[in-house]
């Protein structure tokens, strides 16, 4: 008897001193860009609905372009932030997949080329010697606009060319465009409807019209990978109240613009025209399906111009088991994974 009371001694030590579960974090640090292409993100923070869906306070950052958004990541400055294609492939080959995952999709359209009227440019012959504009070196926009030049035969001035790429935020593309010292941006809205309606600019192409079927992912949802683990209510609530969100705002995009004009008038000090956020509305698909198969297409492009050097691996940047597992919950169509 003496050995199986003192396995029973020792049994009761080990779970006595084991550790305790770790209680999950109180606070929430979310990124986001203050862009129609960021809409749940701007409607959950406009309404409050992120906080009260998961029961915990969030600490909101803005940034201007994705490169910013996920080195904020690897300084450990967010937990999780809204974010293009084109960082998200750079972050995760630079931490090797270590560092974070994408658990959720946001946004689909809403990116392409705006050009002065008195540019010169009116087909894709005419970019010889014209300054294009993108918000950040290496964002999403800027990747797709190099991908673009590329494939019409243009080369950029930084290797030899005469097509100038630029990076400046947002606000100082729509200032240089109306002073004529550039010719053109490729950007999101609502900067995209913003340049043609304030800057008296037209949209030389909206950039789904370079996908099959119109749909590539302009914004997703990426998590630090140890946030996720340690995490796994809070992120399953986080992207209960984004998919909520999603739909609320495409039940009635009206009282969505209202909302959104409002938030953005808080964080930029100025709404948008009525115009500016009608269009902007319209072209962007608000949705939480990744659309896995565009991000492996954008990876390849940036290879094939030479902005990835070596063959993008992106196995494993996908973690959609709470997604799927929501949407088959509430009886919603499931979204596709990662093709091999």
């Amino acid at each position: 008897m003496l050995p199986s009371r003192l396995a029973l001694l020792l049994a009761f030590v080990r779970i006595e001193h084991a550790p305790a579960a770790q209680p999950e974090a109180r606070e929430l640090r979310l990124g986001y860009f203050p862009n129609i292409t960021h809409a749940q993100a701007l409607y959950a923070r406009a309404t409050g609905e992120f906080e009260q869906k998961i029961g915990v306070r969030i600490k909101w950052t803005s940034f201007n372009a994705g490169p910013t958004a996920i080195e904020s990541l690897f300084a450990n400055a967010v937990d999780a932030t809204f974010v293009g294609p084109s960082p998200t492939i750079n972050g995760y080959i630079k931490s090797r997949g270590e560092k974070f995952v994408i658990v959720a999709g946001s946004a689909s359209g809403g990116a392409g080329l705006v050009v002065r009227k008195d540019s010169g440019i009116h087909t894709e012959k005419d970019f010889d010697g014209k300054t294009i504009a993108t918000p950040q070196l290496g964002n999403t926009q800027d990747v797709a606009a190099r991908v673009w030049l590329a494939d019409k035969g243009y080369r950029l001035r930084e290797r030899g060319g005469n097509v100038s790429l630029v990076p400046l935020s947002n606000p100082d593309q729509l200032t240089l465009f109306k002073k004529k010292q550039i010719d053109g941006a490729w950007t999101v809205e609502p900067w995209l409807a913003r340049l043609e309606e304030e800057g008296g600019g037209e949209v030389f192409l909206e950039e789904k019209s370079l996908w099959p079927g119109g749909k590539y992912v302009t914004t997703h949802l990426v998590v630090d990978r140890t946030f996720l683990a340690d995490n796994q209510a809070t992120m399953r609530k986080l992207i209960a109240a984004l998919v909520e969100v999603t739909e609320r705002i495409n039940s009635d995009k009206t009282a969505a613009a209202a909302v959104l004009n409002e938030q953005l008038r808080k964080e930029t000090g100025k709404a948008l025209q009525a115009a500016v956020i009608q269009k902007a509305m319209t072209r962007v698909e608000f949705t939480w399906d990744p659309m896995c198969a565009s991000l492996k297409q954008s990876a390849g492009a940036s290879h094939r111009i030479g902005f990835i050097r070596n063959e993008p691996v992106l196995a494993g940047i996908y973690a959609l088991t709470i997604l799927k597992d929501l949407l088959r919950e509430k009886n919603l169509p499931a979204v596709e994974g990662p093709t091999p």
